[in-house]
């Protein structure tokens, strides 16, 4: 399995909306374990496939302490989200070492594929409900630092911008 190398925000590729995926077959499977590595490793909690420039509808999530509880979403769509919302502090693998706090709704309902093919549902909340909404809105071209004020989201660009340029 190789490791993915992660998009880091302000790639304009992070915002290239994601394609629905046609048929769940190996390439596929082989892009969720590429993922499921490459977010482990990072370590991370959440992968969307726009994050390592693939961009079909793909998630990978384990939220669990544990860190063997490994659940794939293929071409995700909420169905319902609360109307009571909760504020968490978020942080993502494409914008490194940067953590601010979103106001999302606390539960949500997905309808999604497994990496066999399968249609589930699931009803989520907390710590994965967020997840799901954070991986979502990256297949949708969103990063979730652009749901914080323009004077922060300038400050973090900048930051990053300048962190690669050191690195180069």
């Amino acid at each position: 399995m190789a490791k993915l190398d992660i998009l880091s925000y302000p790639d304009p590729r992070l915002h290239i909306v994601a394609k629905p995926v046609a048929q769940v077959d190996d390439r596929i499977r082989q892009l969720v374990k590429d993922m499921a590595e490459t977010m482990y490793e990072a370590p991370g909690i959440g992968l969307a496939a726009t994050q390592v420039d693939v961009h079909e509808q793909v998630i990978v999530i384990d939220v669990s302490e544990t860190r063997d509880e490994l659940r794939v979403f293929i071409n995700p769509e909420i169905v319902w989200a609360s109307d009571t919302r909760k504020v968490w502090e978020e942080g993502c693998l494409s914008v490194p070492e940067i953590y601010d706090r979103v106001e999302r709704p606390d539960r949500v309902r997905v309808r999604a594929l497994n990496e066999n093919g399968e249609a589930f549902e699931l009803e989520a909340d907390d710590l994965l409900a967020v997840c799901i909404q954070h991986e979502i809105d990256h297949l949708k071209g969103k990063v979730f630092v652009e749901y914080l004020s323009p004077l922060k989201l300038n400050r973090i660009k900048s930051k990053l911008q300048k962190r690669t340029r050191v690195k180069a």
